[in-house]
């Protein structure tokens, strides 16, 4: 269920970067970027790699935090250790 959750976060986070990358990059140019003042001393190449990157994490955080929100209040409480070896207050609905 783990393996499947996060794909349901970097997936979309993946085709959203993308997206965002063809809509940014069609209209400004990597050389004509500044940086605290100073031109970016790297390639084209470069500032769209680290671009991409920073696009897919910060949608890997939307959708994650999405995927949080959607969490049922069974599966945010429920105990994640076998019945026999729950401590006094572990709600009782198993792991599932």
């Amino acid at each position: 269920m783990k393996m499947q959750r996060l794909m349901w976060i970097a997936w979309p986070a993946f085709v959203l970067a993308c997206l965002l990358e063809l809509l940014v990059f069609a209209m400004v140019d990597p050389q004509d970027l500044h940086w605290f003042g100073q031109p970016v001393e790297m390639s084209r190449q470069g500032v769209y790699t680290i671009a991409f990157f920073v696009f897919w994490g910060v949608s890997m955080v939307a959708s994650g935090l999405t995927t949080l929100l959607s969490m049922s209040p069974f599966e945010v409480n429920r105990c994640p250790l076998p019945a026999c070896d729950r401590p006094d207050g572990c709600p009782k609905q198993s792991t599932g």
